[in-house]
């Protein structure tokens, strides 16, 4: 008998299973590092191709695929599996043979694929001007150097890195353009990098200082177009809209819609910005907060009346969806718009509500294709959204040449719409409580 325990495989006699661990002599586990194996890479692709076929006849949302063939289209494809010549090749054709069956959430990948080791390129979280024949700092990332998903390496405390400064050198190499200033950088993501920086790109009056560059900057150009987006928002109303980013309707929208709603619970009105949103199940738990009605005040003897519900903004919303925002990101705005929230800006989202809960084992070499089971149809009695999208109300393009000018077309005009909707329907204003009650007076006891 072959068992398993303590992640170490070992053999044992069927007849009298082992009592505990092998004794000295008695042999012991298995040496799987010395193992090999013959693989014949068309016999498993051939295996992983009717798998596939039989995955989604057996788990699709739908027996009947679309209307699709299975039997016709599994022939039509077979022929290719001759042809084909790594296993990338082979994804690509259970991408295209996939697509036949026309649904959303129908995910490709994995599988025995090289995987050669990657040079780490060190980023320091900034972006640069050339200078006098130097690289200069023109815009520093700042994170938030408590999260160390946000660490930034130049606003590290002793660091201080301004703005305006050039980059002088890295660990004594000189920096100059126009050689690429990140291939200073490689295999330094994560280690200890001196720097030579300056006001002035002739070295005079430089200091040094030690840095830890990070492997990614795409969390901390994230956070800084959520901060600045924020910003204009609260500068465009004179603070009185609320603005909060959802990157998706999962832990990450979870994280960010407590942590920016409830911290601008006090504003009058509120952009809900989904775009890119990457999908997820909570779209209903935030719409029931968006759309908690006022209630009753309450008044105590010191500072101000308080509502019920305490945490909420009750003026007017708007949601700003793109092409790019899908699955929950598709839920979410076409749930906005059912319970009546606000209007949608932007464009129309991607179209994806046949999802997936559960998958079939992954494929004999550790790949893996979707079999979306969870379909999603509306009060009606209709398929609704997969393969269509939630459009807005009002379609704004968010056009590249306004951007490189530093706007957002369809940000400034959720501000133009949200404004005009405050102008019409402003959120109530706590009335003056009563008269405080004298029941002496009245004669009540």
């Amino acid at each position: 008998m072959l068992y398993a325990k303590q992640n170490q495989w070992f053999i044992s006699p069927a007849q009298k299973p082992a009592e505990g661990p092998p004794q000295p002599g008695q042999g012991g586990p298995l040496k799987l590092d010395s193992m090999e194996v013959y693989v014949d890479p068309r016999a498993e692709w051939k295996h992983m191709y009717h798998q596939v076929w039989r995955d989604e006849r057996d788990f699709l949302y739908d027996p009947g695929l679309h209307g699709l063939s299975l039997e016709a289209v599994k022939k039509k494809y077979e022929p290719y599996l001759e042809n084909i010549a790594s296993r990338d090749d082979l994804n690509y054709l259970f991408i295209e043979m996939l697509g036949e069956i026309t649904v959303g959430h129908m995910f490709v990948g994995g599988g025995d694929i090289p995987d050669p080791k990657r040079v780490k390129t060190g980023l320091l979280g900034a972006d640069y001007s050339v200078e006098n024949g130097r690289y200069r700092f023109a815009r520093i990332y700042n994170g938030e150097n408590w999260n160390p998903k946000l660490r930034a390496p130049l606003t590290q405390p002793g660091v201080n890195v301004k703005v305006g400064e050039y980059l002088l050198a890295v660990n004594g190499r000189d920096v100059r353009a126009p050689r690429d200033v990140y291939s200073f950088f490689e295999e330094t993501a994560g280690k200890q990098v001196v720097l030579k920086v300056g006001p002035k790109s002739d070295a005079s009056a430089s200091r040094v200082v030690t840095v830890v560059p990070v492997d990614d900057e795409t969390p901390l150009r994230n956070y800084a177009w959520i901060e600045d987006n924020r910003r204009k928002v609260d500068e465009l109303t004179g603070g009185r809209v609320a603005y909060v980013y959802l990157p998706d309707t999962y832990a990450g929208g979870y994280t960010n819609f407590n942590r920016y709603y409830f911290a601008q619970v006090g504003k009058e009105a509120a952009i809900i910005d989904e775009r890119y949103n990457g999908g997820g199940d909570i779209a209903d738990y935030i719409i029931d907060y968006l759309r908690r009605p006022l209630l009753s005040y309450w008044t105590m003897r010191e500072g101000k009346d308080i509502t019920t519900p305490i945490e909420a903004i009750f003026g007017p919303k708007v949601m700003i969806t793109n092409e790019m925002a899908g699955s929950g990101g598709d839920a979410l705005p076409w749930m906005f718009r059912k319970t009546g929230i606000g209007p949608l800006i932007g464009k129309r989202t991607w179209g994806g509500l046949v999802g997936h809960y559960t998958n079939p084992a992954d494929l004999l070499d550790g790949g893996f294709t979707g079999t979306p089971n969870l379909a999603f149809y509306n009060t009606n009695g209709a398929w609704d959204v997969e393969n269509h999208g939630v459009p807005p109300d009002i379609e704004v393009e968010y056009d590249p040449k306004a951007v490189r000018m530093g706007h957002d077309p369809q940000l400034e005009k959720a501000v133009e719409v949200v404004m005009e909707l405050l102008k019409k329907n402003p959120p109530p204003a706590a009335p003056l409580h009563p008269p405080y009650p004298n029941y002496q007076k009245s004669g009540a006891h």
